[in-house]
């Protein structure tokens, strides 16, 4: 099957929830939230650095939703009171009442595998199984993929460097991020209980062109 140029999207149907009905508005207001969101990831990254310790928790889950979908969706910062589809995509999401404790297991798994696994892995599983549960209404992807991109930066050490960040990379070309989630969906329904290989070397291909693009400017040189 061809692939299609660029963006492909993902959007989840739920209960009609918007607050803000315009749609040149509600692009205002969620690159605005978008950057606020960004602001609330780093600043996680740089306590948790300052304290030298970290645990993922449902609550930091739904604080950094609630900085994506404040004032654009009335279930800002809270989970999806029912069922929903996600348009462009096979994955059936769980019912609205398993969410909690699914969201729950999520973190307990990253905590629990901290300090063996590598922050790839982390990070890739973070970003699948967020979506695999896809526990809002709206904002799912977005919230992954800073989640994605907070616990990369802790378990690394430091805010990474880099004028164009993983999450900005996904957002401006979204086909591979869709094919490694599909590939860990698959392995999943097959038996395998966390094979997020494809989104590892994902991520690990975005993190060399965000650094990448540090060295670039810094010598002035395209790297070849």
């Amino acid at each position: 099957m061809a692939r299609k140029k660029n963006n492909r999207r993902r959007h989840s149907e739920a209960l009609e929830a918007d607050l803000i009905q315009d749609p040149q508005e509600n692009a205002e207001a969620e690159a605005r939230n978008g950057l606020r969101q960004f602001d609330l990831g780093m600043s996680i990254v740089e306590d948790a650095l300052a304290k030298k310790q970290f645990r993922l928790r449902p609550s930091l889950v739904l604080s950094l939703h609630r900085a994506a979908l404040e004032g654009i969706n009335a279930y800002a910062g809270n989970y999806r009171p029912g069922g929903v589809e996600i348009e462009g995509s096979k994955h059936e999401p769980v019912g609205a009442h398993l969410v909690p404790e699914l969201v729950e297991d999520m973190c307990d798994y990253v905590n629990e595998n901290w300090d063996e696994a590598t922050a790839i892995h982390l990070a890739a599983y973070l970003m699948w199984r967020f979506n695999w549960i896809h526990p809002f209404a709206d904002g799912n992807g977005r919230t992954s993929r800073i989640i994605s991109y907070v616990a990369l930066c802790i378990k690394l050490g430091f805010v990474l460097p880099g004028l164009r960040t993983i999450p900005e990379q996904i957002e401006s070309d979204r086909n591979a991020y869709f094919e490694a989630l599909d590939a860990a969906d698959a392995a999943y329904a097959d038996g395998e209980k966390v094979n997020v290989s494809k989104m590892e070397d994902l991520l690990g291909a975005l993190l060399a062109t965000q650094l990448t693009t540090l060295y670039e400017k810094a010598s002035g040189k395209p790297i070849q």
